[in-house]
């Protein structure tokens, strides 16, 4: 397999055409910069978490790559560290001492959908060790629309079904998405 690096006025094509797209993916967060990113800061109390959010437009559709460390793990040796992740609608990760990250506001929903098909509503974490790295496409939104909207990692997990939000625990940490 030889080097194969995007140029960004082709990237629709290749898209369109290209049969394995996985690998234009993991091509494109490797050699290019992404649109936009968020970098994550944990709430006192929650730990060390820490990490980025990246987001690459490729063609219709968005790449979000995510590296999370300080995640909290279970002790539990039958316990799950999964972790929600979603993009919420508010524009600042503060808040108050109930809720760090209150002015994150909900979950990014213009389409006003029930949970889980919110456009901000994104896969789970699944904490290794207290560290998380997660790649995935989606067509749910484009960068433009996220552009000053926050990411946050809830402390539970995502029950895919409780509305308005997924029951997925406190918010530990918090991040907004900026231009690059």
């Amino acid at each position: 397999m030889g080097n194969f690096y995007i140029e960004t006025q082709n990237i629709h094509e290749i898209c369109d055409d290209y049969e394995n797209p996985g690998r234009v993916y993991l091509e494109t967060a490797l050699t290019q910069m992404p649109a936009a990113y968020a970098d994550l800061m944990g709430n006192p109390g929650a730990g060390e978490v820490n990490g980025i959010v990246r987001f690459y437009q490729i063609g219709a559709n968005v790449l979000v790559n995510a590296e999370v460390y300080g995640l909290p793990t279970s002790t539990d040796p039958c316990g799950y560290d999964i972790f929600g992740f979603h993009i919420h609608e508010g524009h600042s990760c503060t808040g108050d001492s109930h809720d760090p990250y209150a002015n994150a506001g909900r979950h990014f929903n213009p389409a006003l959908c029930p949970h889980p098909a919110h456009e901000g509503d994104m896969p789970p974490l699944f904490g290794n060790n207290g560290s998380a790295w997660m790649m995935y496409s989606t067509d749910r939104f484009t960068i433009p629309e996220i552009i000053g909207k926050t990411v946050i990692i809830h402390s539970g997990i995502d029950d895919f079904s409780t509305q308005p939000s997924g029951n997925s625990g406190a918010k530990i940490a918090c991040g907004a998405i900026q231009a690059v």
